[in-house]
């Protein structure tokens, strides 16, 4: 486990590295800068305004004391958020992208998990294909047309949730975005354990155990053991996703939360708004992969010793 734990954060190293590189210059290739407004500066200001900010310098050297300041800690200023560090914005936003996806995540392990059981156990009848085709008509379903629908339906049209907004955190504006957010994840889920888990129970030591008649209860329990091992290894990218698939969500019900400023960094070519930004997504699917794996090996022994 150690082991495994030390070559994945040796890896993490120069893949992050690599992230920031192109991130970097992907930012400095796009059209536009940070200081284009529609009424154009003087260019004596936009000079100035340059020299602080070290964008007269060559690429190379920007480059350079850019990763200067990351082994420091320091993410730099933010470009559009005057008087606001990338640090200052990311904590705010971090937050509500880690409660949405946290409670995403619940929700879809939760209730993925439970119909995938439940079409497993029910296979070839009606309740099999019933579900089964709700899991794919979750996952051909974008967020960008889920989220209106629930709008419209729950809030302009019922009237019992909130269009949009943070509220504080408050209960009542969360169940629109997590819902969303969660949909493709709890069909992913769902047809993942149908099939492991119709798998495990056609096994030969789950159909030993129902010869010897033993309880329902513990061999299915029996056989879950072995099926969730893919939903376990599942874990890692599908918290990552819904991290960061929470750009469209942030940005359709207007929650601060990093996906948005990560949009809003981008339209202004906020360059180290956009760099820290993917370099906390970055940082993130490392830890969420490694987390997986860790929780793989510790379900299966048998993964232990290729750790």
């Amino acid at each position: 486990m150690i082991g495994l734990v030390l070559r994945r954060l040796a890896q993490a190293v120069p893949t992050l590295l690599l992230v920031v590189a192109a991130s970097f210059f992907l930012m400095r290739l796009a059209p536009g800068g940070p200081f284009d407004l529609e009424r154009p500066l003087a260019p004596a200001a936009m000079e100035n305004l340059r020299r602080v900010y070290g964008l007269d310098q060559p690429l190379i050297v920007q480059f350079g004391r850019y990763l200067g300041a990351l082994a420091r800690g320091d993410l730099g200023p933010s470009f559009s958020f005057r008087d606001l560090t990338v640090a200052d914005l990311l904590a705010r936003g971090l937050p509500v992208s880690l409660t949405l996806g946290a409670l995403a995540l619940l929700l879809a392990l939760g209730l993925g998990i439970g119909l995938g059981c439940l079409a497993a156990l029910r296979q070839g009848g009606a309740t099999d294909r019933a579900i089964t085709l709700l899991a794919g008509l979750s996952l051909s379903l974008p967020s960008f047309v889920v989220a209106p629908l629930l709008q419209i339906a729950f809030g302009l049209s019922l009237h019992w949730l909130p269009l949009g907004g943070w509220g504080g955190g408050a209960p009542a504006h969360l169940v629109l975005p997590v819902i969303t957010l969660a949909l493709p994840q709890i069909g992913a889920v769902a047809r993942l354990t149908r099939a492991s888990l119709a798998e495990s129970l056609r096994a030969q030591p789950v159909r030993t155990m129902r010869s010897l008649g033993l309880p329902p209860a513990r061999v299915l329990r029996h056989a879950l053991r072995g099926a969730l091992l893919p939903v376990i290894a599942l874990a890692g990218p599908l918290a990552t996703g819904l991290l960061t698939g929470s750009v469209v969500v942030e940005t359709v019900f207007g929650l601060p939360g990093i996906g948005r400023y990560f949009v809003e960094g981008a339209l202004n070519r906020d360059y180290t708004l956009v760099m820290g930004t993917v370099l906390l997504v970055g940082v993130f699917v490392v830890v969420l992969n490694l987390a997986a794996d860790l929780a793989a090996a510790w379900a299966d022994p048998r993964l232990r010793g290729r750790a």
